[in-house]
């Protein structure tokens, strides 16, 4: 799991050591390696998450669990009343959109594959989305959000390889936590070092 692991690393050095004191522009250098790291990966592979004939079922069942999440979400957040309108949702979507792509595609190609190589197919699940959620900490909300999503979107990336589909549902689910939610519940979706400098 050296791709993984090593991913693990560079984002958590970023987000609990880097950016605090860090100009921005480091971020996109790290977000870059990580892509680079994946992509080397999934190059060696051949798994470039891609599979045609897997995005229509991949689709159907990312639509159900989007759908399906986007009204927990919602109702949760009106019992909260924390549900809110976002004053300009579509520069939000569509920068959620290659956000969420690029997560998944690391999830899937990398996390995935190589905890499924390491635990077996169906341990290699919760490995993965186990993996990914520890990268939100210590943001309790986002924590859990990203643990259960990705073991949702894991789940279906196994059966159906095809990341488009679930890189879609990753950003239209964020979209909605930030409509059913507001930054008191969500910690402004910030991790590491920025979610302490909350409190």
């Amino acid at each position: 799991m050296i791709f993984s692991i090593t991913t693990m690393a560079i984002v958590l050095g970023y987000t609990w050591l880097l950016a605090p004191t860090a100009p921005k522009w480091v971020a996109a250098v790290a977000a870059l390696v990580v892509v680079g790291l994946a992509v080397v990966h999934a190059s060696r592979r051949g798994d470039w998450g891609l599979a045609p004939g897997a995005f229509g079922p991949a689709l159907a069942d990312s639509a159900l669990v989007t759908v399906g999440a986007a009204a927990i979400a919602y109702a949760v957040g009106a019992r909260l009343d924390s549900a809110h309108r976002l004053d300009n949702p579509w520069p939000t979507l569509l920068s959620l959109i290659p956000w969420g792509m690029a997560q998944q595609f690391a999830l899937q190609t990398m996390f995935l594959r190589e905890a499924q190589a390491a635990t077996g197919r169906h341990a290699g699940v919760w490995v993965a989305a186990l993996m990914f959620a520890a990268l939100h900490l210590p943001n309790p909300f986002l924590t859990a959000a990203t643990a259960i999503g990705a073991l949702a979107w894991c789940w279906i990336y196994d059966r159906h390889p095809n990341v488009v589909p679930v890189g879609l549902s990753h950003a239209l689910l964020t979209l909605a936590l930030l409509y059913a939610f507001d930054d008191a519940v969500t910690g402004r979706l910030r991790i590491g070092a920025a979610y302490l400098s909350l409190r």
